[in-house]
C-alpha cells in the first residue's frame, strides 16, 4: 500500500501571500517619490517599476495555475515540448518582461499598485481555498531559463509558493531608504 503525502499546508501558503501583500503596501507607502524614481540594484528598473514587477509575479501565477491544470492532463511530452519552446524564447521573454513592467508601472503606479496587489492576492487566496488536494499535486514542465525559481517540473502547490520567493528576491534589489 502506497503512503499518501501529507496534505498541502494551505495556511502557510495563504500566510505568505498575505505577508507579501502587507509588505508591498509598506514599501510603496513608506517610499518617497525620489526613492521610487531611483534605480534599483542589479536591474534596469526604477524602484517603482521593480515594485510593479513584484506584483506582476502574483499576476503571472494566476495564468500559470491555468496552464498547470491543462498541461497536467496532457501527455508529458506535450508539456516538455511547450517548456522547451518557452526556454528557446527566453531572450524575447526577458525583453518583453522588462519593457512590460516599465509600461505597466505607468498605469499601476505608486497610487494604484497597492489596490491592484490586494485584488490579485485576494483572487489567489480564493483560488487556493477551493483547490482539491489532487489538483495541488498536479504538475507540468516549466521553462527553467525564465526564472531562477522555476524548476523542471512544478506542481500547482509549488506555483502557489513561487511568487513569495520571487517577491523576496526582488525586494533585496530595492534601493529604498
Amino acid at each position: 500500500m502506497t503512503e499518501l503525502p501529507p496534505p498541502v499546508d494551505r495556511a502557510a501558503i495563504a500566510a505568505d501571500l498575505e505577508r507579501a501583500r502587507i509588505a508591498l503596501h509598506g514599501l510603496v507607502e513608506g517610499a518617497s517619490a525620489e526613492e521610487l524614481d531611483r534605480r534599483s540594484s542589479g536591474t534596469r528598473w526604477t524602484n517603482e517599476q521593480l515594485l510593479f514587477h513584484m506584483v506582476f509575479g502574483y499576476m503571472v501565477v494566476r495564468r500559470l495555475l491555468v496552464l498547470v491544470r491543462v498541461f497536467s492532463r496532457l501527455p508529458d511530452r506535450v508539456g516538455r515540448g511547450f517548456a522547451w519552446v518557452l526556454d528557446a524564447a527566453t531572450p524575447v521573454f526577458h525583453q518583453i518582461n522588462y519593457l512590460g513592467s516599465c509600461a505597466a508601472a505607468t498605469v499601476f503606479n505608486r497610487r494604484r499598485m497597492g489596490r491592484h496587489c490586494d485584488r490579485v492576492i485576494a483572487k489567489l487566496q480564493r483560488s487556493l481555498s477551493k483547490e482539491s488536494e489532487m489538483n495541488l499535486r498536479r504538475s507540468m514542465a516549466f521553462p527553467v531559463r525564465w526564472d531562477p525559481f522555476f524548476t523542471e517540473t512544478m506542481t500547482l502547490e509549488q506555483v502557489y509558493r513561487y511568487p513569495g520567493k520571487h517577491f523576496d528576491f526582488h525586494r533585496a534589489q530595492l534601493t529604498l531608504g
